[in-house]
This record gives C-alpha cells, structure tokens and sequence, in this order.
C-alpha cells in the first residue's frame, strides 16, 4: 500500500508544477517500501526453511512429575527451536484451569512459553484438540510430540501408524528426552 501511495504521489510530482519535494518525499518513501517488502520476503522464506512441529501441549504439560505444568512445555519448545524447528503447541481449552484453576487464552499461554500468538492454539471448550492437533499437523507437514498414540483418529488420519510421525517423549532427570528418530 505504502509502495502504491508512493508511485502514485511521483506521478502527481512530476505531472504537476511547483510538486518537485512532494515527487522526493514519494522517491524516499517508495524506497522504504521497497525494502520492507524484501525484508518480509527474506524473513519468510527463512521461516519456510524450518520444519514445523507440533506439540500436544496439554500432553507434555503432564511430563515432568504427572503434575500439569508449563515447563516441560517450555523446554521442549526450547529443544526443538535449537534443533532448527518451528514449534507450535494446541491445548485443550482447560489447559488454564489444570495449571492455575482459570481460563488461559492463547495469547496468555504463548506469552508464558515465549512463543508467538500465532503459534499457540487453545481449542474450544467441548471440543478435543486431537483433531485440530492432527488436522494442522497435516496441512503443515509437521510432525507430533505427544505420548499420545491418536488411535482414535488413525482411519481419519492413518499418518499416525506411521514410524517417526509422532514423537514420544518424556523428562529423565531434568532433562527433556525426545525421540525424534
């Protein structure tokens, strides 16, 4: 839009007289337009090259003592971004009330995990989140880490029976352990 605004007030400066600063102001501005779009583009095609992966957060909340807690969520997440993917975690829409007794949204959630909104989805309440889990981990070609073995969903979803398509995990120690072979 910014580029459009600018190409079209060079037009003006240079068909009208006495227009020439308002002709500069479009040239300075197109520029700045030209270079947010190939920064856009580069930040982007960067994001592409880093496989999606996708974490039954409501799941591997349940790691670390049985207990539900957002470190292990939190770890994990960490693991997986040093291992070069883009991680995206779907609760349950109880998530909140099993960690501190109240509703969290996504946002609040992808705030706690340092992850983006757009990263984090908290289903419906009266809905599972299986389904939204294995639906988005289709359209993104990612994978799944959950301990969750989704046999309820495999004739829907027969890429669950696959070898490598979920990932288990667990915390030993401390130390989050996934199997990601």
């Amino acid at each position: 839009m910014l580029l459009g605004l600018s190409v079209l007030g060079y037009t003006l400066a240079q068909s009208l007289p006495g227009y020439a600063d308002l002709g500069f102001l479009a040239l300075v501005t197109g520029a700045a337009a030209l270079l947010l779009v190939a920064q856009a583009f580069w930040r982007r095609r960067g994001q592409r090259a880093q496989p999606y992966i996708l974490l039954d957060g409501s799941n591997v909340m349940h790691w670390g003592n049985g207990q539900p807690s957002l470190v292990p969520v939190r770890d994990v997440v960490s693991q997986l971004k040093k291992q070069g993917y883009r991680p995206g975690v779907v609760f349950d829409a109880n998530a909140g009330y099993k960690l501190e007794g109240r509703y969290f949204n996504h946002r609040v959630l992808a705030r706690r995990l340092g992850l983006s909104p757009d990263l984090v989805l908290v289903v419906n309440k009266g809905e599972p989140a299986d389904p939204f889990i294995l639906q988005a981990a289709q359209d993104y070609d990612a994978r799944i880490v959950s301990n969750d073995r989704f046999r309820d969903w495999s004739e829907h979803f027969p890429q669950v029976t696959q070898p490598g398509y979920l990932v288990r995990g667990r915390v030993h120690q401390g130390a989050v352990q996934l199997d990601l072979t």
